[in-house]
């Protein structure tokens, strides 16, 4: 292990503020708190803050002295209960845990929902949760609700420390991390955390309700099994038999799982220790409890049930082509009650998948980062706001549009969380004193404060020349501050919502609504004093308050702001790479229909970031014009999806004549009319004529009848036969012109195979529809609305067909979507989709890293993917493209060509040693030079006259 050593006072301050932990409590990938409780500390905060903890004073004294090490002075509260002795709750030592004492500033408000929420009964507020399940936090007193995961654990924006960290600083929220840990760790060594047999022994009232459930399950297994064996197994949309049967028997089989889970979730007592665990969400989840106690269920192998591993079967235990649950590896005992041999193999074979996987995903997923790391590393946003590389290109005008740092984003990607900002500001400025103010008062306070920010962003024309007002919206003029605009705005439409519920409120208890000061003015005194006594005390917006909720908003934006010199692209690549260590790695995602698998995961994002060119699910959304009715659906899924002739004919038949011989195509009109395909006899003999590669003239094909096609082949006789280069074919060739016979029986032998591969190709010719599409399905969204899911390339066609509205047609394709839609829409297709696929992995990032990502995949101008190609194009640094791949490649060229490299960007510059040009080397420093000029000359020598014969002279040559 090496120890790494700050040489200089400059390297010491600097590794304190980027290293330290206090500093790092946060991950810039999304702003949500990394360091927090895990494990044991949430375990003891749950069971200390639940509803039946009391404590007497002498244990509510010992906690709080473990809390602190007995070193900090506590006001104890009164208690929560007097006689027959006085108690206190863990919600109180709690309260104390934020702020022990009154010399303490932190002062929080929070509403919460924990890990396990469970709603009221209608019409009461959510802190009456049955189990005690929603957080009220008012002025650092805990209200209702217990500590657990979503209250300390990582990941949330609306824990505890979260809120502390936001509104005090770093230094308060660490002191609160440290008194919980010692808190939890010296309770739960008190008190014993401990699991053992009898926490996972299920009671015999379980087993026969398991045992009849699974019973059930099998029951209608076999009942599909049999529908599918007689053939009258009705098909899914986009499924054969076989893959419905599948995903029907799949959805039972999960159904039954999740039947027996609820059922011994609610037959354990409550002091169960798996059972803690997964409700306060330390460790596990209830379904693994009910894994150990009730059912294991059934085995996913990549997506599916376990596959045939010896001929038709799993294995020899099962007859063959058994489709039961227990041969395709439903396992139906408990771990508890232990697996038979099949079913320990099939767990065993589902075990061995997510280790190979995670192997397999390290590499990837390392590989990757490193190439986005290598592409992005010279990103750094300047001194004007905009984002550059190291060559000064610009790749971004204004960080993220807005110029905001995600690190200190409050909200979703926003910089404040305008509901816990507006509670605190009321619970920090109450006083009863106060009046409420009516409503024209709150529009004026908010114009007064928020109108001279926003007038001061003058807005400019490419010229330089302010903008007249009524242009302001015009596309033209977008400039830098409109993302500051923006939030002003949003501030604005928050504190207006909150009046119109306070104008609905007064108009409600019969008073003036007063949101016009003409109509205050008017009428005086006619509203009754005991309603505007009943609105102050349900809705009170006083002035002070609403003063304090502007002063948080503009405070915190403008601490929001990103610093010049943040290296955006270390960050952002940074963001984006690990995240996908976490993600799984075959992954598969229904869109909407069983039949229509999507992409997701590492080999998702691999692809957007390397821009391939075909990738493994191309799928086109096309919105319908007529999106309610399923006939419309089916006419223009049959315009887009190919159709062959072999799905519209009867039968094709070869026919010999004496003089000549033809194939025949013997039409089905009534298919066609079925499937609603807009198709006529002439079309389909026009799609035989321009088929590729058959080569067939459109005087061979005639129709004859309604519904009959002939395809003539050439006379008998009429067609020579083609002089060919091989040896055999020239001794042929000889013998032809020898034996008259012979030449007969070849060329009637050649017409019968030309007529054989003809029937055989003409199977496949498409009559209808676009040919890259495999196929189309008609997919219904959860509100009802019809849309097409096509699978395959051609967005263009898709767009261009009729009764689909191109606008909103989208492909998840991104090359395709630059090739019809341009750059600017490949960029954004690039942001949503890699936003998509973290979205549906529950990994959140915040969309500037994505959008810068996506920016420096398209500002050249076309996309480039981040591979050794793309990067080239990208970078003229040879350095730098040497230090990522080909490196000696790299060096030859350079030397071939004697290329100079300017040693600007990263790479290059830790090559040879030198400060880079982001973070703090970011700016230079120009300083007057102070000394004398006599100082600058050479002080003359001491003793130099006394050696004068002993040293030789220095002679000048």
């Amino acid at each position: 292990m090496n120890l790494h050593v700050p040489q200089t006072e400059e390297a010491r301050a600097e590794a304190m503020n980027l290293m330290g932990v206090k500093n790092n409590l946060l991950t810039p990938k999304s702003g949500e708190p990394i360091i927090a409780a895990t494990q044991d500390f949430i375990t003891g905060s749950f069971l200390i803050s639940g509803k039946d903890s009391f404590y007497d004073r002498a244990t509510f004294t010992q906690l709080l002295s473990m809390m602190s090490d007995a070193n900090i002075h506590f006001d104890i509260p009164p208690p929560a209960i007097f006689k027959p002795c006085f108690m206190w709750t863990g919600k109180q030592l709690f309260s104390l845990l934020i702020k022990p004492n009154k010399n303490s500033k932190v002062i929080i408000n929070l509403d919460a929902k924990c890990k396990t929420f469970v709603a009221p009964s209608p019409g009461q507020p959510n802190e009456m949760s049955p189990n005690d399940g929603f957080v009220i936090i008012r002025n650092s007193q805990i209200l209702a609700g217990v500590m657990d995961k979503s209250l300390l654990g990582d990941g949330k924006k609306h824990s505890v420390f979260y809120t502390i960290l936001r509104d005090y600083g770093a230094h308060e929220a660490a002191q609160a991390m440290n008194r919980m840990a010692k808190l939890c760790a010296r309770f739960l060594g008190n008190r014993g955390f401990s699991i053992g047999i009898n926490d996972v022994t299920p009671s015999t009232e379980l087993k026969v309700t398991k045992e009849e459930l699974v019973e059930m399950a099998y029951k209608k297994c076999d009942e599909l099994i049999e529908l599918y064996k007689s053939g009258k197994l009705e098909t899914q949309p986009g499924c054969n038999e076989e893959q419905t049967l599948e995903a029907k028997i799949g959805g039972l089989l999960s159904k039954v799982r999740e039947e027996v889970g609820e059922v011994c979730i609610r037959k354990l007592e409550k002091s169960n220790a798996p059972l803690i665990m997964a409700t306060c969400g330390s460790k596990g989840s209830t379904l693994n409890v009910s894994q150990m106690v009730a059912v294991v269920g059934q085995q996913i192998i990549s997506g599916h049930r376990v596959p045939d591993g010896f001929q038709d079967r799993s294995l020899p235990h099962f007859l063959k082509n058994s489709k039961t649950p227990q041969s395709k590896g439903f396992v139906r005992n408990s771990f508890f009650s232990g697996l038979s041999p099949p079913e320990f193999l099939f767990h065993a074979i589902s075990g061995r998948e997510g280790l190979v996987d995670t192997a397999v995903k390290t590499a990837e997923t390392g590989y990757t980062s490193r190439r986005l790391m290598k592409s992005m590393e010279d990103l750094c946003s300047q001194y004007d706001n905009t984002v550059r590389n190291s060559s000064n290109g610009v790749v971004q005008f204004n960080y993220g549009g807005d110029g905001l740092d995600p690190y200190d984003m409050e909200g979703d990607a926003k910089p404040v969380n305008f509901n816990r900002t507006w509670d605190h500001a009321f619970y920090i400025t109450l006083n009863h004193d106060d009046r409420g103010l009516y409503p024209f008062e709150i529009e004026k306070i908010t114009d007064d404060t928020l109108t001279p920010l926003s007038k001061r962003l003058i807005r400019l024309d490419n010229y330089g020349v302010p903008v007249a007002p009524e242009d302001d919206d015009k596309i033209e003029n977008i400039d830098r501050h409109d993302g500051e605009r923006a939030f002003y705005e949003s501030v604005k439409e928050y504190i207006l919502k909150k009046n119109d519920a306070l104008i609905k409120l007064r108009k409600q208890k019969g008073l003036e609504a007063y949101d016009h000061e003409m109509d205050f003015l008017m009428q005086l005194d006619n509203n009754d004093p005991a309603n505007e006594i009943a609105v102050k005390q349900l809705y009170k917006i006083s002035e002070p308050m609403l003063n304090k909720f502007l002063e948080l908003c503009i405070t915190k934006y403008s601490k929001a702001r990103v610093e010049p010199g943040t290296a955006v692209g270390a960050i952002g690549a940074h963001s984006i790479g690990e995240p996908g260590t976490q993600m799984t790695l075959k992954t598969f995602h229904f869109a909407g229909v069983a039949s229509m698998n999507v992409t997701l995961g590492v080999p998702r994002i691999k692809e957007i970031i390397n821009a391939s060119k075909v990738i493994s699910t191309p799928i086109i959304n096309a919105v319908l014009v007529n999106d309610d009715d399923e006939r419309a659906a089916r006419v223009v899924k049959g315009r887009i999806e190919k159709t062959l002739l072999e799905d519209v004919a009867y039968y094709i038949e070869d026919v010999y004549k004496e003089n000549h011989a033809y194939l025949q195509v013997k039409v089905d009109l009534s298919t066609i009319d079925k499937l609603q395909l807009e198709l006529n006899i002439n079309q389909i003999a026009t799609a035989i004529v321009n088929a590729p590669k058959l080569k067939i003239s459109r005087g061979d094909v005639s129709i004859a009848g309604k519904n009959r096609i002939q395809v003539l082949i050439g006379e008998i006789g009429g067609e020579s036969v083609k002089p060919s280069r091989s040896s055999t074919s020239k001794e042929a060739a000889a013998m032809i012109n020898r034996d008259p016979e012979e030449k007969e029986r070849l060329e009637k032998t050649s017409l019968f195979f030309r007529m054989q591969q003809l029937k055989r190709v003409l199977t496949k010719v498409v009559v209808k529809g676009l040919p890259d599409i495999s196929r189309a399905v008609i997919n219904v969204r959860d509100d009802g609305k019809k849309e097409l899911l096509v699978e395959g390339y051609g967005l263009r066609s898709v767009m261009a067909t009729d009764g689909v509205v191109s606008s909103k047609t989208k492909t998840n394709h991104v090359l395709e979507v630059f090739d019809v839609l341009g750059i600017e829409a490949a960029r954004s297709s690039i942001i949503n989709e890699i936003d998509y696929t973290m979205g549906s992995h529950g990994m959140a990032v915040d969309p500037r890293h994505i959008q810068l990502l996506g920016d420096v995949m398209t500002y050249k101008g076309e996309i480039l993917g981040i591979t050794r190609f793309g990067l080239a194009k990208m970078r003229d640094s040879v350095l730098q493209l040497a230090s990522f791949e080909k490196t000696t490649d790299h060096l030859f060229d350079a030397a071939f060509y004697m290329k100079t490299d300017l040693v600007e960007g990263v790479s290059e510059r830790i090559i040879l040693g030198q400060t880079m040009s982001i973070g703090t080397g970011a700016f230079k420093l120009a300083t007057k030079n102070r000394v004398h000029k006599k100082a600058l000359l050479q002080t003359p020598s001491l003793f130099e006259s006394l050696c004068e014969g002993t040293i030789p002279p220095i002679s000048v040559k």
